[in-house]
């Protein structure tokens, strides 16, 4: 278990020195797992070695933070560039998954690429980049081009067999959503309807998913899915996806406890959630009750919001993973999961004009900057977000996700526009 911080108040700040390399590793899995992954990172290694030594040494990773688009535009920069890595390949139009110590620059990813288009649109018209409206475009292209018969997308990297997943399929009719609205692609709707009703068939009658999920578990995060089923319905005026969506949303609330915290809400059985999936879990409550004026949801959402945010540090730390009643169960944090908390808690402070979710969103943003890297001459590293801070905790391990990249451009650009 990681070290717990029960508030906003305690005396801890990023220059705090994280648990050590070795004992993080250990730790997870004995000495026997602790071989297995040294052997498969290869931290030693000189490109790997000077990542690693700035985490051992604590403190933030770079030079104090630069003004938000100096940092909006690197990480679109960078997911550019996991874009363009993938050019002459069959997944070319994709956006890579990330680059990771152990095989660089990975496979297009369709479930990451399918939300990255709405931050692509986004970020080309705040700042005025066409060149971001183009990338999306692509990316829908190919999207469209891995659609199967019946509706659903292929899961993990969209390799031939891999199977659909509920999740993945409803991320990416984010995207196909956005190319509908805002890219005015006629396609589109059609292509979101058709992988809506491929969702409502997988459907149990309680609302839960539990066939074609990840590791063959329902997962609570799936309201995230139902967001986008949601809002399909909505918009194509099909009432079945609409009501499917609500059945899911209601399920959900089954699972959440009195304090906020999510049950059922990791990749594993009976393991604590990542922060990362305790997010996701959240924005699509949040939206869901936006887009239908349900309070339940909205309730859901802030319950957890709140509950996070009395467990955030005063430099804007939360743990990697929360077990139940939020005891911290990780001394790293999740990058990811921190962007992604910093919209919730934006969005929230909008909508019910409470001002210190924004100062909870603000002290994201900021420890999110310490740990941007913009600095850097590698393009495959200057922009990123890794996983995890330190490098090798267990969110993303040695990894810099391109949905890291992605929630941290959105977490700039959604605190910006409320606090205007």
């Amino acid at each position: 278990m990681g070290y717990v911080y029960s508030s906003v108040g305690d005396r801890c700040d990023h220059r705090a020195p994280p648990r050590s390399l070795q004992s993080e590793i250990v730790m997870n899995g004995g000495p026997a797992g602790a071989i297995g992954r040294l052997y498969r990172y290869q931290p030693w290694r000189l490109r790997h070695l000077r990542l690693v030594l700035r985490d051992v040494a604590g403190g933030p990773r770079y030079a104090s933070p630069r003004d938000d688009e100096t940092h909006l535009n690197a990480a679109l920069d960078w997911l550019c560039v996991a874009q363009d890595v993938l050019d002459e390949r069959s997944d070319a139009g994709g956006v890579s998954a990330g680059w990771s110590f152990d095989e660089g620059w990975l496979p297009g990813y369709p479930e990451t690429t399918g939300y990255i288009v709405e931050t692509f649109i986004e970020a080309a018209a705040i700042l005025e980049r066409s060149d971001l409206t183009r990338r999306a475009h692509r990316m829908i292209d190919w999207l469209l081009g891995l659609q199967h018969a019946d509706g659903a997308f292929p899961g993990h990297y969209g390799e031939p067999g891999s199977k659909p997943v509920i999740f993945n399929t409803g991320q990416i009719m984010h995207g196909l959503l956005a190319g509908s609205l805002q890219l005015n692609r006629p396609e589109c709707l059609p292509a979101a309807v058709r992988a809506g009703f491929w969702l409502v068939e997988q459907q149990d009658d309680d609302g839960c998913w539990r066939r074609s999920q990840h590791n063959d578990i329902p997962h609570t995060y799936d309201t995230r899915a139902s967001w986008a089923l949601l809002r399909a319905g909505l918009i194509a005026q099909e009432k079945t996806l609409a009501d499917a969506a609500r059945r899911q949303l209601e399920w959900a609330l089954t699972q959440q406890a009195e304090d906020g915290w999510f049950a059922g809400n990791a990749f594993e059985s009976d393991a604590s959630p990542f922060t990362h999936t305790i997010a996701y879990a959240i924005r699509g409550f949040l939206e869901s009750s936006l887009l239908v004026s349900e309070d339940r949801y909205f309730i859901a959402a802030r319950r957890a919001a709140e509950a996070l945010a009395r467990r955030q540090r005063r430099d804007g730390w939360l743990a990697g993973r929360y077990g139940r009643n939020w005891a911290p169960q990780a001394s790293y944090c999740c990058l990811t999961g921190l962007a992604q908390m910093a919209v919730n808690w934006t969005k929230l402070g909008g909508s019910c004009g409470r001002e210190e979710f924004l100062h909870n969103a603000r002290l994201a943003v900021e420890y999110l900057k310490w740990h941007h890297n913009v600095e850097e001459s590698n393009p495959a590293l200057r922009g990123s977000v890794a996983g995890s801070y330190p490098i090798w905790g267990a969110y993303a391990r040695f990894s810099y996700p391109a949905w890291a990249a992605k929630f941290f451009a959105d977490a700039i650009m959604c605190l910006g526009k409320t606090t205007k």
